[in-house]
């Protein structure tokens, strides 16, 4: 669900609009509609604002975009990707969903969560890191598939693109913490490609 956390910041949303924050300007500018077509010219308008997202988000990077999903099925969740050749990140800002949400999360990760008629999708947006190789792109896309990517395989292939999100609207986002020493202490276990997306 659309959440208005500190920690993200939303780029273009359609889930929980609320008609109560438009219904004064929209019964100012369309006296003549019933409620129920301003409630439609609502999602109208909001659906523009998704192009001028897109116009605005006209930042094209060095690499492909990969795009690391967690999908919610009728027969269950699985992981799954895709890539966006153009690595534009405007291209990002496609859906054939009911619903959905993208943003950059306090990582600096930029994210969707796309509601269905079967559930949600959840996805994470990356960049390919400069030199990386064919084959350390075909590892790692074998892991997101089969659902074993850590957090670690998909860092040491890719990049966070929410840095260049965050330039484009003038919000901060956190850096991410230095290498710190090991300690004696035992390790959390590594995170799945599944949890990394969502």
């Amino acid at each position: 669900m659309s959440d208005n956390r500190p920690d993200r910041h939303v780029i273009w949303s359609n889930i929980n609009l609320n008609y109560e924050d438009w219904r004064a300007d929209l019964e100012e500018d369309h006296p003549d509609l019933s409620e129920d077509e301003r409630y439609e010219l609502m999602y109208q308008i909001n659906a523009d604002y998704l192009d001028d997202e897109r116009m605005n988000l006209n930042v094209h990077l060095n690499e492909p975009i990969l795009v690391i999903a967690d999908l919610g099925l009728w027969n269950g969740r699985f992981c799954g990707y895709k890539e966006i050749a153009s690595g534009n990140i405007r291209d990002c800002l496609y859906s054939d969903t009911d619903l959905t949400e993208w943003f950059v999360d306090g990582n600096g990760d930029m994210r969707a969560d796309a509601i269905h008629h079967d559930g949600t999708n959840h996805y994470l947006y990356r960049a390919y890191k400069d030199g990386i190789s064919d084959t350390q792109r075909e590892n790692l896309k074998e892991k997101i598939y089969n659902g074993t990517a850590t957090r670690a395989d998909i860092t040491r292939v890719t990049r966070r693109i929410g840095d260049e999100v965050a330039k484009v609207y003038g919000f901060d986002i956190r850096r991410l913490r230095p290498p710190q020493k090991p300690t004696a202490q035992r390790s959390a276990p590594a995170r799945s490609a599944y949890e990394e997306c969502r």
